[in-house]
């Protein structure tokens, strides 16, 4: 069943050959974090394989969006009573239906999977056991983490009063996505991963609001933070304001400068910008969809985040495959046919769309979760490695 082979050769022997090359100039990393995390690596065992810290971080993850997705599904938890059908419970005397000891437990979770993603690449070094496949699996699961948090974050503000409405969050979520894409992109013609600043900072402020959230509970959003903006509007501000807005100037300048000096992959105008295909191929067939069906995005909005998430991991873990491997970029991955088919099916046959909307999703998630085992394992035969396990020295 995981025994399909997605990488070819040339991709093999591209991995063979891979360097990693990074420059990270965040001051909460550089002066904060990293000294920070050569302390935390030390307390792990060197039998513990790089690998499994990733992975848990990761989960960590996965399993704060499942937590709110119980207690919150539909996004109107933190709506006020006036403007929720829900029956609320009493808690701590606040009418709330999220408990409170939950938004410090997510805090705690988001921090150690933030923590784990930091230290992984330490204890890879600690164990020399460092390679193509640790920075695969690591970007990898970062690729499908983006949509969790900021998925999590929406159940502070919900949909309805005071807050922003799901067509807008829609369009958050995609600018989250399109920073981590801008990054890789920036590595695929630069050869080098410059490291965001938002990233960090994006971490910490998260973590910070979901202990602020436990301490005040989510009435504390409820207000203006100026005119008619609420906290939820400056949220959304902030989110774009430190996202594409600075984050894509700074990669054309990085690519701009690997072209003049010569450093950089040298592509052709057209070879260069063909990684940016699937993702606004992508992003133009959901948005026609969204904007176009009389029931997206307000219908199941937390399906819709699983399905582009899962959509964009697939397409962002195919451009790192290709980059380290040093190989083409493929244009259309196949996930985009399934992707037009449904929308099609839906704005055609509205009566067909749910069904649509939920098959394409289960299609998305598993054709990833297998092309992400199979080229997992395709390269643990080709190193000759085990991806949770660390082989015995025998020196």
């Amino acid at each position: 069943m995981f025994n399909f082979k997605y990488l070819n050769r040339d991709h093999l022997e591209g991995f063979d050959n891979y360097k990693y090359m990074a420059i990270d100039t965040s001051p909460l990393s550089v002066y904060v974090m990293h000294p920070f995390w050569n302390k935390i690596v030390e307390i792990f065992p060197k039998w513990v394989a790089p690998n499994v810290l990733t992975f848990a971080g990761f989960l960590l993850t996965v399993l704060d969006f499942i937590l709110l997705s119980y207690y919150d599904y539909n996004y109107d938890a933190s709506s006020t009573p006036m403007s929720n059908s829900t029956s609320m419970k009493i808690l701590n005397g606040h009418n709330e239906i999220i408990p409170r000891p939950l938004w410090y437990a997510l805090a705690v979770f988001l921090f150690l999977a933030y923590t784990l993603d930091g230290i992984d690449g330490k204890q890879a070094r600690r164990t020399q056991t460092s390679g193509p496949l640790g920075e695969l699996f690591d970007h990898g699961l970062d690729s499908y983490s983006v949509f969790f948090i900021p998925a999590c974050l929406y159940s502070i503000f919900g949909r309805y009063d005071f807050s922003i409405s799901p067509i807008r969050m829609y369009y958050v979520m995609w600018n989250l996505l399109l920073n981590f894409y801008i990054s890789h992109w920036e590595k695929y013609n630069t050869g080098i991963l410059f490291l965001p600043w938002g990233y960090d900072f994006s971490m910490w402020a998260s973590t910070f609001i979901f202990l602020w959230t436990g301490i005040h509970g989510v009435q504390f959003y409820k207000q203006y933070a100026f005119g008619n903006y609420t906290l939820a509007h400056v949220f959304e501000i902030l989110i774009y304001a430190t996202g594409v807005f600075t984050n894509l100037p700074v990669a054309l300048y990085n690519i701009y400068k690997s072209y003049k000096l010569r450093t950089g992959k040298m592509r052709t105008p057209i070879e260069a910008l063909r990684p940016l295909w699937p993702f606004l191929t992508i992003f133009a067939v959901c948005s026609l969809w969204v904007h176009k069906s009389n029931r997206l995005p307000d219908y199941d909005l937390r399906i819709l985040f699983l399905l582009i998430g899962t959509i964009f991991s697939n397409i962002a873990c195919r451009l790192i495959v290709s980059q380290m491997s040093g190989q083409r970029c493929e244009a259309l991955p196949w996930l985009l046919w399934p992707l037009c088919a449904a929308a099609t099916l839906s704005l055609l046959r509205p009566q067909y769309e749910v069904t649509a909307f939920y098959s394409v999703t289960a299609l998305a998630v598993a054709a990833h979760v297998h092309y992400g085992a199979c080229v997992v394992r395709q390269m643990c035969d080709h190193f000759r490695i085990s991806c949770f396990r660390i082989k015995l020295r025998t020196d």
